[in-house]
């Protein structure tokens, strides 16, 4: 198994670059086939009071903004990918749906792999809550890059934050190409229980030995929560300590409320990302 079609989702010219560039280096190990997306939202419509009616010269502004930034994007990327003679397209659609409109999520569904960066709480943009709606919508593994890592950097260490879940075992096997190339893989499970096939201690040995069969060099960890430390303080702890180059994990939401973004775990693992995450559901 390998990454053949990887969606980078260029959302804006800030992180564009970033991702790119993690773009164009997993598509080299994979001899894969990247293909740039970016939605370019067309604003609400800026209503003049009493009359409630369009204002024209706001609205073209707008417009003029959001098309400005759509061709620095292609600017940007179109030129990396031809300095690195990658298989690459590129994909711009206007839409006052942005990233939920129906071709942007035909594109995602047809992919191996998504790569989208983390939000810079220090630039905040409307079109990156729109990219968290449409990563969740997609159905595909999402690579997400902590926005402190700007540059590309090799798979060697692997934490899987296990439950049994079927969104946990899900992402597990959406990563099978990053673990069996990586030097460790850990596979860590929070609070285990018995069950009827394994005990708490063992927890994870039977998705352990699985993916041994495929070559990947794993080894099981359990530890227990405290009253000063969750689940989400210890796998950041965990990740910390191990160097660790990518986590991967479920991505849960757990009611209708939550539905439309990244809830409890995962979203405090989200909000503090200091490894590359690959997240699936």
């Amino acid at each position: 198994m390998s990454y053949k079609t990887i969606v980078a989702v260029l959302d804006t010219a800030d992180n564009c670059a970033a991702v790119a560039e993690f773009a164009f280096m997993i598509a080299a190990q994979n001899d894969a086939h990247v293909i740039g997306i970016h939605a370019e939202t067309i604003a609400v419509v800026p209503l003049v009071a009493p009359m409630e009616i369009p204002d024209p010269i706001a609205v073209q502004a707008l417009q003029d903004m959001a098309h400005a930034e759509t061709l620095e994007v292609a600017r940007i990327v179109c030129g990396k990918a031809e300095a690195e003679g990658a298989s690459f397209e590129w994909r711009s659609f206007t839409s006052s749906a942005g990233y939920g409109s129906a071709t942007i999520i035909e594109s995602a569904r047809s992919a191996d792999l998504l790569i989208a960066s983390q939000a810079d709480p220090s630039r905040p943009s409307d079109s990156h809550v729109d990219v968290d709606s449409f990563l969740l919508e997609s159905g595909r593994p999402v690579l997400m890059i902590p926005f402190i890592i700007r540059q590309p950097k090799p798979i060697k260490r692997v934490l899987i934050a296990w439950n049994g879940s079927k969104e946990a075992a899900r992402a597990t096997f959406d990563a099978l190409p990053f673990l069996k190339t990586a030097d460790e893989v850990e596979v860590f499970s929070v609070d285990p229980v018995d069950n009827g096939l394994q005990s708490a201690s063992m927890s994870g040995a039977e998705i352990a030995a699985t993916l041994a069969r495929h070559g990947v060099k794993v080894t099981l960890a359990t530890m227990a929560t405290t009253p000063d430390k969750n689940i989400s303080a210890l796998i950041e702890n965990r990740l910390s300590d191990s160097s660790i180059d990518l986590l991967v994990m479920g991505a849960y939401t757990h009611s209708r409320l939550w539905q439309m973004i990244f809830g409890g775990t995962t979203k405090s693992l989200l909000q503090s990302m200091t490894a590359m995450t690959l997240l699936s559901r």
